[in-house]
């Protein structure tokens, strides 16, 4: 099956699972998929994930969700930057998502990072989606 936009699989299979309150959903791994769990576990948002390799060769994270009184704790997860429509943001143009509850998530030339750090480190980027 071909995928255009493997990312954008990942967050809506993400707000898809939490609808379904189900604990944990799957995805295909990628470096990029990989860069992005990273943000929103030390960001809080998910639990944690684990790469399972499958019998067929192919790999796969398991994410595990995270809820708060039955609530998930991503209450609005979406795409900015598509491989049809790619924005880019320079530092000085970066705004707080949610007035300051949420977080854009970006990939720099130092790496992919929550908007904050980009701010902290004086580097813009390609955003990839917003979390709140």
């Amino acid at each position: 099956m071909s995928m255009n936009d493997p990312l954008g699989d990942m967050l809506t299979r993400i707000r898809n699972a939490q609808m379904r309150k189900r604990p944990k959903v799957s995805t295909p791994a990628s470096n990029l998929r990989q860069r992005v769990l990273d943000v929103l576990v030390e960001e809080g948002y998910v639990h944690g994930y684990t790469r399972i390799d499958n019998k067929n060769g192919l790999k796969e994270f398991e994410i595990e969700l995270k809820y708060t009184n039955g609530q998930p704790a991503i209450r609005e997860i979406s795409r900015v930057s598509t491989p049809g429509r790619r924005v880019y943001k320079p530092v000085r143009d970066l705004r707080a998502v949610a007035n300051g509850l949420g977080v854009s998530i970006l990939s720099t030339p130092k790496g992919v990072m929550p908007d904050w750090r980009a701010r902290e480190e004086n580097v813009g980027g390609e955003i990839l989606c917003n979390v709140f």
